[in-house]
């Protein structure tokens, strides 16, 4: 993409949300060409370093729980959580990772409920599930990602846990280069303006938002969640794929994504 398009800069909330539903609807097919066979169609991947839930367990116990799979894409995670015996839903903004859903659904056998909603306004009742999750999903591309977390808390019961991976904050300060040009330090750890692609005029068409370690931290304290556990994983032996600039060049120096494991506390 031509330096031009790409840039730094605040952009407003409304703005936000049509160039990331605009972007994830134009780019759905794409996307799983390139990263289906890596996500599986049942199947829990929390990042690019290939850690599954069926090893991490971060949920917790699976079976009957009601979970909220936020930011779902094409719902492999979902999926996965039925075959064992959870009560999964699938939520994402974009229709066109929705369809791709339904398709995996069809061809797979395993069905969950699908809806298209945004994260910052959950069309659920309060309390409606044991668990949210999600694998990069929501998080890093909604205007007011503490207002998310206080919308995960609205519908998880007491004694809930919500669970998320992104991105990990530390790699906002390099440039997406999976090579050696990735490896000096560019960026101010601490400017949270977003990354923004636009478009010849200037209209963002793609934006992720960056919060520092301890913004997450404050964002699940102050909507009343209790941290349990910050999981970093390590880029695993063997493992030579590339995901954009997810790399063993960078992998093995330093991490590529955090998981933040967290619990809305028991009512008293």
């Amino acid at each position: 993409m031509d330096d031009d398009r790409v840039t730094r800069r605040r952009v407003g909330a409304a703005e936000v949300r049509w160039a990331n539903r605009g972007w994830w609807d134009t780019d759905a097919d794409a996307y799983q060409a390139e990263h289906g066979a890596f996500l599986g169609e049942v199947d829990f991947v929390w990042c690019p370093e290939g850690l599954r839930e069926a090893d991490a367990r971060l949920l917790g116990e699976l079976a009957g729980r009601r979970i909220l799979e936020l930011g779902c894409g094409a719902a492999a995670a979902a999926r996965w959580l039925a075959t064992q015996g959870a009560r999964p839903v699938a939520l994402d903004l974009s229709a066109g990772m929705l369809r791709h859903a339904a398709e995996a659904a069809a061809r797979t056998g395993v069905r969950v409920p699908l809806v298209q909603a945004d994260a910052l306004a959950l069309p659920f009742a309060d309390a409606a599930f044991d668990t949210v999750c999600t694998a990069f999903g929501a998080i890093p591309f909604v205007d007011d990602s503490a207002a998310a977390m206080r919308e995960v808390a609205r519908v998880l019961r007491p004694g809930g846990r919500w669970v998320f991976s992104v991105t990990h904050p530390m790699r906002w300060i390099f440039l997406d280069d999976p090579g050696e040009g990735g490896l000096t330090a560019v960026h101010s750890y601490f400017d949270r303006s977003p990354y923004v692609e636009q478009d010849e005029r200037g209209v963002a068409t793609y934006v992720e938002q960056h919060r520092t370690l301890g913004d997450r931290i404050r964002e699940l304290v102050g909507a009343g969640f209790r941290l349990v556990d910050l999981v970093e994983p390590e880029w695993p032996a063997g493992h030579e794929g590339i995901w954009g600039q997810w790399s063993p060049l960078r992998g093995r120096l330093f991490p590529g994504t955090a998981i933040f494991v967290s619990e809305k506390p028991a009512a008293a």
